[in-house]
C-alpha cells in the first residue's frame, strides 16, 4: 500500500510531496498531464512564502542569490502603492519567478529526494475504506494508499470524487485580459521600465494603476517576455466563446487609458487569455476521511495582490509533517485535524484581502471617494503595516497557550552561535524536523525522549527576546522559554507521546 498519493503536480502538490518526503513518507504523486507546462500563471512568489523557500534551501535555487531574502521597499494593494519605508519592520517579500520555473525547482527538488512522480496518470474516481482510498485512473489502474491528497486546482476531481462542497460567490460583470507583449523601446521609460503612454502619461511597473474606465497592469519582468493586463467592468461582457486576439488587448488598453500603446506579440509561443468574472469559494471541509485537500482545491479568489502560492504552499507545508506523523504512528490525537482549524482562517483572510481590493478598483464615483479616503488612511505607518501584514501573511496566528506570546507564530530569522560559528534558522531546518533552540543548554535533557523526531541546537540566540524556543517543522512556534514542565506538554502536545 502506497503511504500517501498526492494528486497534482503543481507547486503545492510537488511542495508536500517533498516535505512527506523529509518526513519518512514515501508519497506517489499523479499528475494527468504528460509533461509538465500549459499557460502560464504566477509571475511570482509574494509574502512569507518567500522566507519559507529559504528555509528549505530553495530560494537561492529560484533566485540565484546567495544571500537571505530581504524585503521590499514597495508594493500594491489595491492599485494603491504601499510605501513600506515607513515601517520599523518590514514583513513583505517578493521573489519575481514565473510559475514554470518554481514548478521547474520543485520537481528537480522532488526527483533528488526519490519521490515517486506519475505523469500521464489521471485520477477518474476514488473509493474510501476504513484503512485506506482506492483510486481508479483513466486507463482502469487501481491504487490503494493510507491517505490522498487533492492539489489538483481550483476544479479539483479529488474534491468533487470526495463529496467535498465548494461553496463561495462567482461575479460575472469584471473581464480581464492578460498577453505576453512587446512593445518598443521609444514606448518605455528607461529608469524605471514602466510605459510611457502619450495622451496619458506614465503606467507604472508590477502594480495595479486605476482609471476610471478600469484596471492596467505593465509587467516588465527582467531576462524574459513582459505581461500586459486589463480589467474592465462592461455592461455586456464578452461570450466566452470567442477567442482572444491582441488587437482585443489593444482595444482594451485604449479604452482604460483613454491612449493608444503600440502592442505586438513576442517570437514563440505566447499567452492570450480572457477570464470573465471572479471566483472566490473555501472548501467546506478541508478533509473527508482519509482525503485531504491543499492549495487551489480548498480555495479559489482573485488573484490581485499575488497571494495564491504564498496560501498554497504553506498549505502544504503545515499538512506535510502533520500527515507525515499520523502515517508513521506518532502523531498526537487530532494533529491531523490541526490543519483544517490552522490553515482555513487564513484561507478566509486572504479571500477577505482579495474582496476588499477588488472593491477598491471598481469603477464609479463612489469608489474614487472611497479610494481617496484610503490614500489618507495609507499615509499612516499603523495601517500600512497593517495592510503589509495582511497580504504577506506576516499577522497568522495559530491558536496556542495564550500565556506563551510567540507561540503559533512564524519564527523569526533567528541566529544561533554555537561551537562551530553562527547559523541561521534558515539552514537548521532544511530537513523539515521539529527544533529546540536552546541558549541555556538546560532543556536539552527534557527533550532527550523526543530524539528520534526533535532535533536540539544549544548557543545563544540573535534575533529573538526568548533564551529557547521549540519550532514545528513548518517553522512556527511551538513553545518559547517556559518551565521544564510547559516544554513537555508543548513536546507531547505537537510530537506526541515519547519513544
Amino acid at each position: 500500500m502506497i503511504d500517501v498519493i498526492v494528486v497534482g503536480a503543481g507547486p503545492n502538490g510537488l511542495m508536500l510531496a517533498c516535505e512527506l518526503t523529509l518526513a519518512g513518507v514515501q508519497p506517489v504523486v499523479l499528475e494527468r498531464y504528460a509533461a509538465p507546462g500549459g499557460e502560464p500563471r504566477a509571475n511570482g512568489l509574494v509574502g512569507q512564502v518567500v522566507r519559507l523557500l529559504d528555509r528549505r534551501g530553495l530560494y537561492a535555487r529560484l533566485s540565484g542569490e546567495s544571500t537571505p531574502p530581504v524585503p521590499q521597499p514597495a508594493f500594491t494593494f489595491g492599485a494603491f502603492p504601499l510605501d513600506l519605508t515607513m515601517l520599523a519592520e518590514n514583513p513583505h517579500y517578493v521573489l519575481g519567478v514565473p510559475q514554470a520555473q518554481l514548478e521547474a525547482e520543485l520537481a528537480a527538488r522532488a526527483a533528488e529526494l526519490g519521490v515517486d512522480l506519475r505523469r500521464g496518470h489521471e485520477v477518474v474516481d476514488l473509493h474510501q475504506r476504513p484503512d485506506g482510498v482506492e483510486v481508479t485512473l483513466a486507463d482502469g489502474t487501481q491504487l490503494t494508499s493510507r491517505f490522498l491528497v487533492g492539489a489538483d486546482g481550483g476544479r479539483s476531481v479529488v474534491r468533487r470524487l470526495a463529496g467535498i462542497d465548494f461553496p463561495g460567490v462567482t461575479t460575472d460583470r469584471s473581464v480581464s485580459r492578460t498577453a505576453i507583449v512587446t512593445v518598443p523601446a521609444s514606448s518605455l521609460d528607461p529608469e524605471t521600465g514602466g510605459l510611457r503612454v502619450p495622451g496619458y502619461g506614465n503606467v507604472p511597473p508590477f502594480q495595479h494603476t486605476r482609471t476610471a474606465r478600469g484596471l492596467i497592469a505593465w509587467a516588465p519582468f527582467p531576462g524574459r517576455s513582459a505581461i500586459l493586463s486589463t480589467t474592465e467592468w462592461p455592461d455586456t461582457p464578452p461570450s466566452d466563446e470567442t477567442t482572444m486576439d491582441l488587437a482585443e488587448l489593444r482595444a482594451s488598453v485604449a479604452r482604460v487609458l483613454g491612449a493608444d500603446v503600440p502592442l505586438d506579440a513576442p517570437d514563440g509561443p505566447g499567452l492570450l487569455r480572457r477570464l470573465t468574472g471572479r471566483n472566490t469559494r473555501v472548501a467546506a471541509r478541508y478533509r473527508a476521511g482519509r482525503v485531504l485537500l491543499v492549495g487551489d482545491a480548498a480555495h479559489v479568489h482573485p488573484a490581485i495582490g499575488g497571494p495564491g502560492l504564498n496560501l498554497g504552499l504553506q498549505d502544504a507545508v503545515n499538512l506535510g509533517w502533520k500527515l507525515a506523523a499520523t502515517v508513521r504512528g506518532w502523531a498526537p490525537q487530532g494533529l491531523l485535524d490541526t490543519y483544517e482549524t490552522e490553515r482555513r482562517p487564513v484561507a478566509e483572510r486572504v479571500v477577505m484581502s482579495t474582496q476588499a481590493q477588488t472593491a477598491l478598483t471598481g469603477p464609479g464615483d463612489e469608489i474614487t471617494g472611497l479610494r481617496d479616503l484610503f490614500a489618507e488612511l495609507l499615509r499612516r505607518p499603523e495601517v500600512t503595516g497593517h495592510i503589509a501584514a495582511l497580504m504577506s501573511g506576516a499577522d497568522v496566528h495559530y491558536p496556542a497557550d495564550p500565556a506563551d506570546p510567540l507561540a503559533g507564530r512564524c519564527a523569526p530569522d533567528v541566529v544561533v552561535h554555537g561551537d562551530h560559528g553562527p547559523i541561521r534558522l534558515a539552514e537548521l531546518t532544511r530537513a523539515a524536523r521539529p527544533l529546540l533552540l536552546d541558549s541555556t543548554g538546560a532543556y536539552a535533557e527534557v527533550a532527550a525522549p523526543w530524539r528520534d523526531r526533535v532535533d536540539v541546537v544549544t548557543g545563544p540566540l540573535e534575533g529573538t527576546s526568548a533564551t529557547a524556543l521549540l519550532v514545528r517543522p513548518d517553522c512556527f512556534i511551538a513553545w518559547s522559554a517556559g518551565d521544564a514542565d510547559t516544554l513537555r506538554a508543548a513536546l507531547t502536545h505537537h510530537f506526541g507521546l515519547p519513544r
